[in-house]
């Protein structure tokens, strides 16, 4: 039987200047053509096309005429507690792009826009500290209010994505699966699939209701420092005077270990707070529908 197939989360040169101290300066967190990453993408065997660039759809522009894509993006917003979370919106129309960055830090009137719009989106690497803390309370809100969870992200450790199953399970919401590819060799080894689905309108019925399977990799140590040293060779490529800092190099296979250390206790030490009671068949007793809360819940678009 066969099925579409799609990389829910992919990155190219638009998705921006990368958020490492330093670095952000001159280097960018991809340097990925689009064109490549849909070829890529085909070479895979996706049958169904995206990029989820932050903040920005510009990178479509070239591919808005290939077959079967669509538009999506990363949003950077900020929850009500202050912490900053990544969110997947997907399949809109570029008119919509300012309106979702226009309220990307309101989470109150972009849950209420995005469901409006009846558009899917998801919490992206839930259990991953790659965006900086997080709060009880933010929980609360994807519970509630997030329809989507991604449940398998091709550059996050197994176990951070195994509690995204879980948490995804237990409050009954669709699971996405993507490669959240920086570099080519990266794009499309983790995806979505809806087996009988011919099209991008059966794809993303059948995620409503529940016929999504993730498929693919999830990351690890060797994975990450091979995509930042191939992000670093194509900085080099692009600005010749980088090349001045090329004994650096031999500090990543550190800074990505350390990464790998602090993924590691980041989710454990949040898998432990917000689904420990619940494997014992309790409710966390803090879960509940936060205070200014739309009256219409995200999830009601399916």
């Amino acid at each position: 039987m066969g099925g579409v197939k799609c990389d829910m989360h992919v990155h190219s040169y638009y998705s921006g200047l990368c958020t490492t101290p330093f670095a952000r300066r001159f280097c960018r967190e991809s340097y990925s053509n689009p064109e490549e990453v849909y070829e890529r993408l085909s070479e895979r065997g996706m049958t169904l096309f995206t990029l989820t660039d932050h903040d920005c759809i510009e990178g479509s522009e070239p591919l808005r005429r290939k077959p079967n894509f669509f538009l999506s993006e990363e949003l950077t917003c900020r929850m009500p507690s202050g912490t900053e979370v990544h969110i997947g919106v997907y399949d809109f129309h570029e008119r919509q792009h300012a309106q979702l960055q226009q309220r990307r830090n309101d989470l109150v009137a972009l849950l209420m826009y995005l469901t409006e719009r009846r558009l899917l989106f998801s919490i992206n690497h839930v259990f991953s500290g790659l965006t900086g803390t997080r709060e009880r309370e933010d929980f609360a809100w994807f519970q509630n209010y997030f329809p989507a969870v991604e449940t398998r992200n091709g550059h996050m450790l197994e176990a951070a994505n195994q509690r995204a199953s879980e948490f995804a399970a237990q409050w009954s919401k669709i699971g996405l699966g993507g490669s959240d590819a920086h570099a080519l060799p990266s794009v499309g080894r983790t995806y979505t699939e809806v087996p009988g689905a011919r099209d991008k309108d059966e794809f993303f019925t059948g995620l409503r209701e529940g016929m999504g399977r993730v498929h693919g990799e999830s990351g690890s140590y060797a994975k990450l420092t091979a995509d930042v040293l191939v992000i670093a060779y194509e900085l080099m490529r692009e600005k010749a005077w980088t090349r001045l800092l090329s004994p650096l190099a031999l500090l990543i296979p550190g800074f990505t270990l350390a990464n790998f250390f602090e993924e590691k206790s980041f989710q454990r030490r949040w898998a432990e707070k917000v689904l420990g009671h619940e494997k014992a068949g309790k409710r966390p007793h803090w879960i509940s529908v936060p205070q200014a809360a739309p009256q219409t819940a995200a999830g009601e678009w399916v």
